[in-house]
């Protein structure tokens, strides 16, 4: 007779004990994570001329003397240029690349995502290394277009990985059902496949515009002095000028960075696929 192994059960008590230490566990982890942000905030309003925690008194006149230096307002607004049309650029390349992944009938589809999503696994400092190499005999390096093809290459996975989870979550019936009643192609994607799915594009949008604005280790490699990004300009007040308008401006980008997340999570509540009746008349 073959031995059958005692089932271990665990009980409600017990079940709901390890539940609470692991809920435990996970939010002194995540505070960990946090931390460094979180303390970057009351650094910003201390009195004292140099980064101190826990600050001597508040004051808002490090965010005054950011918004009033120039040098910081020309890399804080060459960076929000940067990352506009970088976000527009890969929303539309990193859509193309995952209908092509999800619904084209093409060979070596395995290459084509492995391809698209290589930048998220190839260690930044590499490829700045490689854009610097290339960009400066072209005469690229400090330039608005040098810096849209390198953040481009770094924000299409974030735009192919959000709408290809979308495409994969659409019924392709409501497709075929569009082309059924008269659509073309093009139509079809216009009229059925993007309603459905631009959740996924305005997410990766959004992740694309904040992996271009915070950007800063490509940026080291590419800018120069007449195009410098404000991660650039960070690495040089910490190296030269350390005082709390760093942390400042790194408050101005957490704030702005949440907000878009937000706004990230409010599309993600209206991300169910629905046909947004869709009838013959519209073709």
């Amino acid at each position: 007779d073959s031995v059958t192994a005692p089932r271990v059960r665990i009980r409600p008590s017990s079940q709901t004990l390890l539940t609470l230490l692991a809920g435990v566990v996970v939010a002194f982890i995540l505070f960990f994570l946090v931390l460094p942000t979180l303390l970057i905030v009351p650094m910003s309003l201390s009195k004292t001329s140099h980064l101190q925690f826990p600050p001597q008194g508040i004051t808002w006149k490090w965010y005054a003397a950011y918004f009033r230096d120039p040098d910081w307002m020309a890399a804080t607004w060459f960076s929000l240029r940067i990352a506009i049309a970088t976000s527009a650029t890969a929303t539309m390349v990193g859509t193309m690349t995952a209908l092509a992944i999800v619904r084209g009938d093409i060979p070596f589809k395995g290459a084509l995502q492995a391809l698209s999503l290589g930048p998220m696994i190839v260690p930044h400092i590499v490829l700045g290394v490689a854009l610097y190499l290339v960009f400066s005999p072209l005469q690229l390096t400090g330039t608005l277009t040098g810096f849209l093809i390198g953040h481009t290459v770094l924000a299409v996975p974030f735009v192919v990985i959000t709408v290809t989870a979308a495409l994969q979550r659409l019924d392709p019936a409501l497709e075929l059902a569009a082309l059924n009643c008269g659509a073309n192609r093009p139509e079809a994607f216009f009229h059925v496949t993007l309603p459905n799915i631009l959740p996924g594009v305005a997410s990766g949008g959004v992740f694309s515009f904040l992996a271009s604005f915070d950007e800063a280790t490509v940026a080291f490699f590419i800018s120069d002095v007449g195009g410098k990004s404000i991660g650039r300009k960070m690495f040089e007040d910490i190296d030269f000028n350390l005082t709390p308008v760093i942390a400042a401006a790194s408050t101005v980008i957490v704030l702005a960075s949440l907000f878009l997340i937000g706004f990230v999570q409010l599309l993600s509540k209206d991300a169910n696929p629905k046909t947004h009746g869709v009838t013959n008349d519209d073709f």
